[in-house]
């Protein structure tokens, strides 16, 4: 099979829409590869931080960018997947909301976007890819035969988001994440290079108060009418 010929799904969405989630859930019930584009520019913005770069010096995070390594390592416990950068397993650290702040910046940097495509198409292999991100489907899968574009209210992800962090013990209020998350939005939706918004020809699925089944369900149907 030519790798123009793998079908693709790809699931876009802000931050805090359900992506992770239900892209994981709809990957294992295919039996397709899985791609978290989000985890790619979190990598980069850890690998720039742990370097000390300052992000908006845009010829060195590139540089970072062309250089990191990334590994994606299933979990020995059957847990969520591992991310290693640069050897160093960082996948706790690349959740926080400093790590999403990062990708956000680094991802308005078109060198740095740039780097990452090569990588990003690399992931399309038989039998299929589930890609998740915020221009899966406009950018770099725009042939994808199919789309999802996920979406839920500031306030229903900020619950999401704070209801996350507390379980794991980190000291947050749901007023300042609602605002990073509305600031991230803008952020996202405004930039000059591939700004977040659905494909043309994508679902719109609003996964506010529903269930993380139900939105499994709507995104299968896309691909098993």
């Amino acid at each position: 099979m030519s790798q123009a010929s793998v079908p693709v799904l790809t699931i876009d969405g802000p931050s805090g829409s359900g992506k992770g989630t239900i892209s994981r859930r709809v990957a294992d019930h295919l039996g397709w590869r899985l791609l978290d584009s989000g985890a790619l520019y979190r990598a980069v913005g850890y690998a720039a931080g742990m370097a000390g770069l300052d992000l908006s010096d845009a010829e060195a995070v590139t540089r970072c960018a062309q250089a990191v390594k990334i590994r994606f390592q299933p979990a020995a416990d059957g847990g969520d997947t591992r991310v290693i950068v640069n050897g160093l397993d960082a996948t706790d650290e690349l959740r926080t909301e400093t790590a999403g702040a990062a990708a956000s910046a680094i991802a308005s940097i078109p060198s740095v976007r740039q780097a990452l495509v090569d990588l990003q198409l690399s992931f399309r292999k038989a039998p299929g890819l589930v890609a998740d991100g915020r221009d899966m489907g406009t950018v770099i899968f725009p042939d994808a035969a199919f789309k999802v574009f996920l979406t839920a209210s500031a306030a229903e992800r900020a619950k999401r988001r704070y209801k996350q962090l507390k379980e794991k013990g980190v000291s947050v209020t749901l007023v300042s994440l609602q605002r990073e998350i509305e600031a991230r939005d803008s952020r996202d939706a405004s930039r000059a290079v591939a700004p977040l918004k659905p494909a043309e020809d994508a679902l719109l699925v609003d996964t506010t108060g529903v269930g993380i089944d139900e939105v499994v369900a709507k995104v299968l149907a896309v691909v098993r009418p």
